[in-house]
């Protein structure tokens, strides 16, 4: 089982171009709250950011926002969170999630979400943390990146059991089930020791 009393969401600064997506983003945001796990999160209070922030606040839940400077204008930063920091970089932004949060959901969004998830996923995989790492997949959104990951797994890239640290559900309350019921396992990314460079 995994204790999380906070939980960090990558998701896009732009609403998509379906209701599909505001509509998860706001009922994961009241999820987290009716769960007592507070949203840990980019800062934003534009696109599905914002949504979440504000569902997860409308349902009293605490929401940490963590933005860099450099984005405060462009993400326009959210002025009603329980906390906001401002950092200098988005190096830092993902340092602080990855320390704030006990688990991580994907939400759908664009280049800085993928580059979140798969950042968060190979921090896993080497080790770096031990934290469930979950997707929600909001009408078949995520499916061609899970096939992916699939067809990596099939050339030799992506070990099978490595496979398993990414939880995908179409459900926010499912997923978060499935992410408090998850457990670390420790498994090596390599399994042979390179032979020594001449």
């Amino acid at each position: 089982m995994t204790t999380m009393t906070a939980v960090c969401v990558f998701c896009g600064s732009g609403m998509g171009n379906s209701p599909a997506y505001r509509d998860h983003a706001e009922r994961l945001g009241r999820a987290l709250a009716e769960r007592g796990l507070a949203l840990v999160y980019g800062g934003g209070n534009v696109g599905l950011m914002g949504a979440i922030a504000d569902a997860a606040l409308e349902a009293g839940g605490t929401v940490r926002g963590y933005i860099p400077r450099a984005l405060m204008e462009k993400e326009v930063a959210h002025r009603s969170l329980t906390d906001l920091a401002v950092l200098g970089s988005m190096h830092e932004r993902k340092a602080a999630m990855e320390t704030n949060a006990d688990g991580f959901i994907a939400l759908p969004g664009g280049f800085g979400t993928l580059d979140e998830l798969c950042e968060i996923l190979t921090w896993a995989q080497l080790g770096i943390h031990r934290k469930p790492v979950g997707m929600l997949d909001v009408d078949g959104y995520f499916e061609p990146l899970l096939g992916f990951f699939d067809k990596a797994v099939e050339h030799g890239f992506i070990r099978s059991e490595l496979r398993s640290l990414l939880l995908a559900d179409t459900d926010p309350a499912a997923l978060l089930d499935r992410m408090a019921a998850w457990r670390s396992t420790i498994v090596p990314k390599w399994t042979t020791v390179p032979a020594p460079v001449p």
